[in-house]
């Protein structure tokens, strides 16, 4: 692609999240979801393959269907309350769809079967995008609004760590994984927005950290199916040793990062008399972790059934970028130890 053209398409991306960021009135929000769906479809299908244009084609109407659901409830709610502003949703009707329309745009159960066929599509650097950017602007609405409902947000929440889970046990493809352990971390932010928005922060942050590191891991090895991460040792030796305790850190493990906001929603879920919702959320969590260990056996403990030339490609320097890569995996194993420090910054 030309540089000057995808300079520009990243420009739009970044604007359509911040208009979405610093609107108050329903349409500008609307307006920068849009520039920002628009800004990604031509990144999606730059591959000029039928799988890439077919994953485009999803993904444009699954995102038009909840922008317009967006604007249906964002109208209805003017002509019931005469308001405008995303933070004087008061009827819980309009609330409900807004909800869902959100829920939709960025992957929740039980509105999440676009997604792992949409991520499969894609090529990794994409996905990485669509995986971590495009769910910002969505959560920065899912913040403002006060559900009259809270029962919606508990529901959606089980059903997606309950569907993230079950969904990645029988999936060989990498990338359908990463879409499934997408919708089982969006779910624990979902379980704790009503009660504690600062703590769902510091999960949505610790989730683009992990995800960013294991599709930078699984771009540098060029591995889409788990089958392909047998050929790791060969490649990057230092980086397959590290990326079992990124997978781990993904399915909550102590003593890594992914167990900070596990442990943290689990706390604020018993401080709020929803003890058996808690214990249905960690039990999903098992879930997880299991196609996580799978990634790490065949990463670590499994040789390509290749012969010995096919076994050992040249290691030529890379011309990727591994400073990136370097940071997040250190951040995605090390970050526990600052855990008073996150929760002094974020309570107000």
């Amino acid at each position: 692609m030309n540089p000057y053209i995808l300079a520009t398409l990243l420009f739009s991306l970044g604007l359509g999240t911040t208009i979405t960021f610093a609107s108050s009135h329903w349409l500008l929000a609307w307006m920068g979801l849009e520039i920002n769906t628009l800004a990604i479809l031509p990144l999606m299908a730059q591959q000029h393959h039928p799988r890439a244009v077919e994953a485009t084609t999803k993904y444009f109407l699954t995102q038009a269907t909840a922008a317009a659901t967006l604007l249906f409830a964002s109208t209805t709610n003017a002509w019931l309350t005469g308001q405008w502003d995303i933070l004087q949703m008061s009827h819980p009707l309009t609330t409900t769809i807004v909800i869902l329309a959100l829920s939709l745009k960025v992957g929740l159960a039980p509105l999440h079967t676009w997604l792992p066929e949409v991520l499969q599509g894609l090529d990794l650097t994409t996905g990485l995008i669509l995986s971590t950017w495009q769910k910002l602007a969505p959560f920065a609405l899912l913040l403002q609004i006060q559900p009259t409902n809270p029962f919606i947000m508990i529901m959606l929440g089980v059903s997606s760590t309950l569907v993230g889970g079950w969904g990645g046990l029988n999936q060989t493809q990498l990338r359908k994984i990463l879409a499934y352990s997408s919708t089982a971390h969006l779910g624990w932010m979902i379980l704790v927005l009503q009660f504690s928005p600062s703590l769902t922060l510091l999960t949505l942050l610790t989730y683009l950290i992990m995800t960013s590191s294991t599709f930078l891991v699984f771009k540098l090895n060029k591995s889409t199916s788990i089958n392909m991460l047998a050929t790791s040792w060969a490649k990057a030796p230092a980086l397959t040793t590290l990326t079992p305790l990124i997978l781990l850190s993904l399915g909550g493990l102590p003593p890594l990062t992914g167990f900070m906001p596990k442990w943290l929603i689990l706390q604020e879920l018993t401080k709020q008399d929803l003890a058996p919702i808690a214990t249905l959320a960690a039990l999903t969590a098992l879930l997880s972790l299991y196609f996580y260990l799978r990634l790490t056996y065949a990463m670590t403990l499994t040789i390509s059934p290749n012969n010995v030339t096919g076994t050992t490609p040249w290691r030529l320097p890379t011309s990727q970028l591994t400073l990136p890569l370097a940071t997040l995996t250190m951040a995605t194993i090390s970050l526990l130890p600052l855990t008073p420090t996150m929760l002094a910054l974020l309570t107000p």
